[in-house]
């Protein structure tokens, strides 16, 4: 069993604060994924170093080849202890998943990880381990496709606190509310969006504390292989085709005449839709063997759009507004990018399109490598993995 862990996570600032007192390390490695939270005391300045130092160490010890039982013992012991309020400067919570679904999570004073199989609350089984007088909590158990894995600091816990509610949010109404909006296709992007924006109207938009929310859900390894434009010398048509024709998982190509290679290449017909959902984007085809034809740079810079606006979203109504249930080609090319690929390879020709370059179209028409880059940029926001080969 070979998965993949999707991974995301976001914070909310402490109302008056530019730094976040939470910080959130994801590294990804040969066969695992490892997220590491850590929230500092207090807010401000002071506690985005402490967290910021809290989760690169752990981070940095594990990719340097420490064993997690060893980073856990060294910052249990090492972490300092405020004299006035008898708790840690840091605290954190460390998840790490192995790409077989082993799952190994290291907790110390955050509120407990929450683990969902089959959209049910699932229990966690916790062996507890001293240290130095402080209790670490340490999970190892087997996980599998589809399963969620959520985290959060205190400030989620806490939310709504001496506003709209006298004891704030609290744990069991978190886990509540968490299992009421997960569903088998949601992403951790949108989970976690979700239950920030939640947190943000508890606080009545001025969050008392920094909150922060990391979700990492386990899927098959499902790439998407995207050909956007013809190549700078045709000789290299064919072979860029065939990188794309036996490639795993999806398959995608923007762009008509990128298309028309494909074609005659392969010697299989564009079909091209006559079914226009959106009239502001072109049409959608259907070549033979590939999963998803499009139009080039304004369906590219469309669902670039829509998927700057979902990661955008800031309440729970925007997240609804900005749904992926379209027809039309930006919409079925972010859906792809975002939430049916686990990563995403782009084949990029470097050609000049004659009709980007007349000075009657928009400048970002002629900026097609600039919109690629960006696009992946925006993808790997998201926790996946994206390169980009240039021919």
């Amino acid at each position: 069993m070979n998965l993949f862990v999707d991974a995301y996570w976001e914070s909310l600032n402490h109302y008056g604060e530019e730094l976040c007192g939470d910080k959130v390390e994801i590294v990804r490695g040969e066969d695992y994924t490892m997220a590491v939270l850590a929230d500092g005391l207090g807010s401000g300045v002071k506690a985005n170093i402490l967290s910021t130092m809290t989760s690169k160490i752990i981070s940095t010890m594990f990719s340097e080849g420490g064993k997690l039982g060893d980073v856990v013992e060294t910052m249990a012991s090492t972490l300092p202890v405020c004299s006035e309020r008898g708790v840690a400067y840091s605290t954190f919570t460390i998840v790490k998943v192995k790409n077989d679904g082993w799952v190994y999570i290291a907790e110390f004073d955050n509120p407990l990880c929450v683990y969902f199989k089959d959209n049910k609350v699932c229990d966690i089984p916790r062996e507890t381990l001293e240290m130095d007088g402080k209790t670490i909590y340490v999970s190892r158990f087997q996980a599998g496709e589809g399963d969620m894995l959520v985290t959060f600091s205190d400030g989620v816990v806490h939310a709504g606190v001496g506003r709209l509610l006298d004891l704030g949010w609290q744990y069991d109404n978190i886990v509540g509310y968490v299992k009421e909006n997960i569903t088998p296709d949601i992403s951790p992007l949108m989970l976690t969006r979700k239950l920030l924006s939640a947190v943000n109207t508890l606080y009545m938009e001025q969050p008392g504390d920094d909150s922060t929310a990391c979700c990492l859900r386990l899927k098959p390894s499902r790439p998407a292989t995207v050909m956007v434009g013809p190549p700078m010398n045709a000789d290299l048509d064919e072979t860029v085709v065939h990188k794309l024709m036996y490639s795993k998982g999806v398959k995608v190509v923007c762009g008509g005449t990128t298309s028309q290679i494909v074609s005659k290449v392969t010697g299989r017909e564009v079909q091209v839709s006559i079914d226009y959902e959106n009239p502001a984007i072109p049409p959608t085809a259907k070549i033979a063997g590939v999963d998803l034809v499009t139009e080039g740079v304004l369906t590219i810079g469309k669902a670039l759009e829509l998927i700057k606006n979902l990661t955008d979203s800031k309440d729970e109504a925007s997240l609804d507004t900005f749904t992926l249930n379209k027809k039309d080609g930006a919409t079925l090319l972010a859906r792809v990018l975002l939430e049916e690929s686990t990563e995403v390879h782009f084949l990029v020709g470097r050609a000049l399109n004659p009709a980007h370059q007349n000075p009657g179209m928009p400048v970002s028409l002629g900026l097609k490598l600039n919109l690629i880059k960006e696009l992946a940029a925006e993808l790997e926001k998201t926790g996946k993995r994206v390169d980009v080969e240039y021919f």
